[in-house]
């Protein structure tokens, strides 16, 4: 497998630190409201890489943090008349609400910055002792001077950093590229004791701290969305390194950005969509396949347009999922045909080009087109004819369920059920075709069309769908 690595900009092997275990880290959401449609790509986007690296037999070691103490939470709280806590609380339980719709999984550990104060406090400490650190009026700065891989990540030389930076007339730092790891507290603010005084953790120096107690001083993959690159991802390296003395992340991964209507998302421009806003109006799955449709590292255009045809996308599929079923239901118990012989072949080729798919840097947009192919190749080399043998129908369902299920797609469990009064139609229907009487049978046909139901006769039977 092979992965781009931000760090060298190149795509490179992908070799875990321990063979049988993959320490990943990536950046949650600051938990001050619902998350936004750019954040989802991200959580997306690396639940699937957690998905693949799992399908390919690798134990993965997720962590996501919440960053439940900022400016913003401090801010809507007081507004709210509420505790920071009672905030976070609240949108931590909203994320997991659209998260699960997403279909994303939990991480095997989500931190909260509050509930590890201790292990940022530890790795501040180290810092100050290792001269890259300052107290300052109760505040500590890193000095990002003394760190001379300063940029390497975001590839930007330190002197033009510099001449963008500004000091805030709050602060208390040496230099203007210096960056807060504690906070001195300000009237009205949660703190919490320290070395320092009373404060609250900066917002990079948490991710290095959680980073280093659940996974290690080295870890395999970090990810985020491309925006986090500088300063947050430059700060977290600057950190880590020099408190620990050793490389931070073997890899790291990030996303392209989302564009609405061709435009960046803005709360000015009235375009920005919480998830929960999209999921009014789209299916979830219709969501994920929309964001798995391309390429990661490529900026996406999240329309109307492009919604629809994602709806049609995954309808499709489902369509041959429910065929599928039906060719299973009434196939036979028998060896395969020649023809079924090579459909089972293709059935191999398939995953397997699926798997150099996503091995080739997380490729889903190439990897969906594979799950395209075995919908083709399945309406064209099943018959809808005569009886299938169930052994060739089975693998069918179980390769799109087992390939969907690495991209968290195409695995609704629920079934479509008729209610006891279609049942009934629809067996007075063909009671009334094995007795000729063709105009009862096309008077019950047309009553559950009006209930949407559409009936289809098949020499394997009566195969029915519901129509919106």
């Amino acid at each position: 497998m092979k992965i781009y690595n931000t760090m060298t900009r190149k795509k490179e092997e992908f070799v875990p630190i321990d063979k049988n275990e993959v320490k990943m880290y990536s950046c949650g959401p600051t938990v001050y409201d619902y998350f936004h449609i750019g954040n989802a790509r991200p959580f997306i986007i690396f639940d699937t890489m957690r998905r693949y690296l799992e399908y390919r037999g690798y134990n993965v070691k997720f962590v996501q943090n919440f960053t439940d103490i900022d400016d913003k939470m401090i801010n809507r709280a007081n507004n709210e008349g509420i505790t920071v806590k009672e905030l976070g609380e609240r949108f931590i339980g909203e994320y997991f609400t659209d998260a699960k719709a997403l279909g994303i999984h939990k991480a095997t550990v989500h931190p909260k910055a509050t509930e590890n104060i201790d292990a940022i406090i530890d790795i501040i400490k180290k810092l100050v002792d290792n001269g890259y650190a300052y107290e300052s009026e109760g505040s500590v700065y890193f000095s990002t001077k003394k760190f001379h891989e300063y940029g390497k990540l975001s590839k930007q030389p330190l002197e033009d950093l510099e001449a963008g930076a500004r000091i805030d007339v709050s602060e208390h730092k040496r230099d203007a590229m210096d960056f807060a790891l504690w906070k001195a507290q300000k009237e009205g603010e949660p703190a919490w004791e320290s070395p320092w005084g009373m404060g609250r953790p900066g917002w990079h120096i948490e991710c290095s701290a959680m980073a280093n107690k659940y996974l290690g001083e080295t870890i395999d993959i970090h990810s985020g969305g491309q925006d986090l690159i500088f300063p947050h991802h430059e700060n977290e390296i600057a950190q880590s390194e020099c408190a620990n003395q050793k490389p931070f992340a073997k890899y790291w991964m990030h996303n392209g950005y989302i564009n609405i209507n061709n435009q960046k998302m803005s709360k000015s421009l009235g375009n920005f969509f919480t998830v929960r806003d999209i999921l009014k109006q789209y299916d979830a799955e219709i969501v994920r396949f929309f964001m798995l449709s391309a390429h990661y590292r490529n900026p996406i255009n999240f329309s109307d347009i492009l919604m629809e045809q994602s709806k049609s996308a995954v309808e499709r599929v489902y369509t041959c999922i429910d065929n599928l079923k039906f060719l299973y239901e009434n196939g036979e118990d028998r060896a395969l045909n020649d023809t079924e012989k090579a459909f089972s072949e293709k059935l191999d080729s398939f995953r397997q080009k699926f798997i150099d798919a996503m091995d080739d840097d997380l490729n889903t947009a190439d990897a969906i087109s594979v799950i395209f192919d075995i919908v083709y190749a399945a309406n064209t080399d099943l018959s809808t004819e005569n009886k299938n043998a169930r052994e060739a129908v089975k693998k069918a369902l179980d390769t799109i369920s087992e390939l969907g299920g690495v991209l968290g797609l195409f695995n609704k469990t629920e079934s479509k059920s008729l209610d006891s009064e279609i049942e009934a139609l629809i067996e007075e229907r063909n009671k009334a075709r094995s007795e000729k009487n063709w105009a009862k049978a096309d008077e019950i046909r047309d009553k559950l069309k009006e209930m949407h139901i559409i009936l289809k006769d098949t020499p394997m039977g009566v195969k029915w769908s519901y129509e919106e």
